[in-house]
């Protein structure tokens, strides 16, 4: 059970990702959504049979960092179970990305997983010059605007989404053990959302899920962020194979612009 918990860090990070501006030929974005100093929160819980278990916590900073000697964003995403849960299945996963300051594209791409017992060590240099992502394992063409699942979300903070109408779908490619994903979010339109700690005016979409072991494929998702500047993720929801998962903002700092989408 707390194995499909802790699958929020994929939630978020592959499948949470949304999408670049205006589509992928447009690889330059300028960021007003976020900046350094960035810390957001949220809680988990599985769901089985209208009982909700809180199962651990995902955070996300935004940090100063340095590529090739140049200054560049650190982004770090970070999820654990409880440590009450450890026994039963114990979660320590890092996302990591180096995002030019300029560009938002991704540098370099780092992620150490632990999942009961499950280990994962990757370490990816992109060079959008040059259309490759090296990785641990080999060198790998990709097409231009290829995001990393983390620096895809930050990315995406900056989409002009009055630019789209209702049910429209918008594209990304992201880079992932290995290969290379052509996916795309739906946006479904505006709605107010009451969470446990207020209520904000949201913009609501359905991302195309990478189908594996614990999602199913297809836009089973619902995620909301907040419709102002910041566009930081209120809920993301999603059922799986047994049950549902959701992830809820808990709390945040440093945030770049007023958080004017809490009317509560």
């Amino acid at each position: 059970m707390l194995k499909k918990s802790a699958a929020i860090l994929t939630l978020f990070f592959i499948n949470a990702s949304l999408n670049n501006v205006k589509g992928q030929g447009e690889c330059i974005v300028r960021n007003t959504a976020f900046g350094i100093g960035e810390k957001i929160t949220y809680k988990v819980a599985y769901n089985l049979n209208s009982l909700w278990l809180n199962a651990g916590e995902v955070s996300f900073t935004v940090n100063e960092g340095f590529y090739n000697n140049t200054p560049c964003y650190h982004m770090i995403g970070s999820g654990s179970t409880y440590r009450s849960y450890d026994w039963f299945y114990k979660v320590r996963d890092t996302y990591e990305s180096y995002i030019d300051m300029q560009t938002l594209q991704p540098l370099r791409f780092i992620r150490n997983v632990y999942e009961g017992g499950y280990t994962v060590n990757q370490n990816v240099v992109f060079k959008h010059s040059e259309n490759k992502a090296v990785s641990t394992h080999g060198s790998y063409t990709i097409p231009d605007c290829t995001q990393d699942v983390l620096s895809a979300i930050y990315y995406a903070r900056n989409i002009d989404f009055a630019m789209y109408r209702k049910y429209d779908t918008i594209p990304i490619t992201l880079f992932l053990d290995d290969e290379v994903y052509p996916v795309y979010i739906k946006y479904l339109g505006k709605e107010t959302l009451s969470t446990r700690r207020g209520k904000y005016n949201c913009i609501k979409f359905a991302p195309l899920l990478i189908e594996g072991t614990i999602f199913k494929g297809g836009e089973k998702m619902t995620v909301w962020v907040t419709d102002d500047n910041n566009k930081i993720p209120v809920r993301v929801e999603s059922p799986i194979i047994i049950g549902s998962i959701a992830a809820e903002l808990y709390k945040y700092s440093g945030l770049r612009n007023p958080l004017t989408a809490k009317v509560d």
